[in-house]
């Protein structure tokens, strides 16, 4: 309730009326609302970015391998779909099962709150990281084994090696892309709906452009002193493992910045509680204070 309190002077009358120098209660305490979800907006930049991973290092990795079942060869890209399907899954079975057994657990409606969901989703991410890294060591290993390092020529290892990490992927979204678009629009004020949902897209945007930032950085930095460098446009010779593994580590320590933030945020209150609590603060301030009703004439 006193956070972001510098906010209370804008609606103090100081004989202007004008909207751009005056609120109302109201307006002060959805702004502050807004700017309190921030910090949480900021912990999903990083899971974002991992998804950027499924139609780009994931699909290329399904390229340099054998996509053959029989008399059919699977294209790489359809493997996103499993993304997808792995998702409605897991929807169902938490809707149907996991917020039924934890609805007793706790007494919330929900099972567990959506901040706790968008965190097992996090969580969801270190291993969907930790999991990729350990099959693209095992691809590396194979293109060595059978000389297809230099050539770049295909893997005899089957395409399906990948799935794990695509289904882990859809299992994710489950619970944080679903909590995320619950939540900004959940905690937003009513007059703000749709800019608590465009925070969504906002993350989902912000984390395509931050996925093409650390694979340049990576990839330049990796090469200094005559290295060979971990991302090269032949992935026989790349060392995606470690890229992988480097990404394992930014989920955890973005794990941990997200349990901080959480830790301090509040739920958004009733309008009617937050008008009381703002107008018993502005009082310290000035004796005249404006009003929703005030502020519309």
């Amino acid at each position: 309730m006193h956070a972001c309190r510098f906010l209370n002077k804008a609606c103090v009358k100081t004989g202007s009326k004008d909207p751009w120098m005056l609120c109302s209660v109201t307006q002060v305490e959805e702004t502050k609302q807004m700017l309190r979800m921030i910090p949480i907006l900021i912990a999903t930049f990083v899971p974002s970015t991992m998804i950027a991973q499924i139609n780009t290092l994931f699909v290329k990795q399904g390229t340099t391998l054998d996509r053959g079942i029989g008399s059919f060869n699977i294209p790489p890209a359809s493997l996103t779909g499993f993304v997808t399907l792995s998702m409605l899954v897991s929807v169902v079975l938490y809707d149907r099962f996991f917020v039924t057994i934890t609805r007793r657990l706790t007494k919330n409606p929900r099972g567990i709150t959506l901040l706790q969901r968008m965190g097992i989703g996090l969580i969801f991410h270190i291993f969907i990281m930790m999991v990729a890294s350990l099959v693209e060591r095992r691809r590396l290993s194979v293109a060595k084994d059978h000389g297809v390092v230099e050539s770049g020529g295909q893997v005899p290892l089957s395409i399906l090696i990948l799935l794990p990490q695509f289904i882990l992927m859809g299992t994710a979204d489950a619970f944080l892309e679903v909590a995320k678009i619950e939540f900004f629009y959940d905690q937003a004020p009513e007059s703000m709906k749709s800019l608590g949902t465009s925070y969504s897209m906002t993350s989902l945007g912000i984390g395509n452009f931050l996925s093409s930032f650390l694979l340049t950085t990576v990839s330049h930095i990796t090469k200094k002193h005559g290295h060979h460098g971990w991302i090269l446009n032949n992935l026989n010779a790349s060392h995606l493992d470690y890229y992988y593994a480097f990404f394992a580590i930014l989920n955890f320590l973005n794990f941990i910045f997200f349990i901080v933030v959480t830790k301090y945020y509040v739920y958004k209150a009733e309008v009617t509680d937050s008008m009381e609590v703002l107008e018993g603060q502005l009082r310290g301030l000035t004796p005249t204070v404006t009003n929703q009703e005030e502020s519309r004439t």
